[in-house]
């Protein structure tokens, strides 16, 4: 019996790594897809609606989505980058507003980079 428990906490060592790891690199794919979500639909509101949102709030209000994902670095901590002059389309009417968004962790990624830089 002793043995079998032997085995199988060493078993489990080395398995509990490996799925830490795994649990890791799914959060942060999960964070990399929110961005890219996010800035893409800023983008096509800009494109639409001739001048960019003002918050994240204005893409859930004009319906492009049903709820603003949260950030897995912790809770609501995506921080918005201001729109400085930039015009994406010739029909654009304004130019205030957010141009898009990164979060606002300082934690560092399995890539060896903060959050905040992706």
């Amino acid at each position: 019996m002793m043995i079998v428990i032997s085995i199988m906490i060493i078993l489990l060592g080395v398995a509990m790594p490996i799925y830490s790891h795994s649990l890791t690199r799914a959060r942060e794919e999960n964070l990399r897809t929110n961005l890219e979500t996010l800035n893409q639909l800023i983008f096509q509101y800009t494109l639409d609606k001739q001048k960019p949102p003002q918050s994240l709030d204005d893409l859930k209000t004009a319906g492009y989505l049903k709820t603003i994902p949260n950030d897995i670095t912790g809770s609501d901590t995506w921080e918005t980058e201001p729109n400085e002059d930039t015009i994406w389309s010739l029909d654009q009417t304004a130019t205030d507003g957010i141009m898009g968004v990164h979060s606002g962790s300082n934690a560092t990624g399995s890539d060896g980079k903060a959050y905040s830089t992706w």
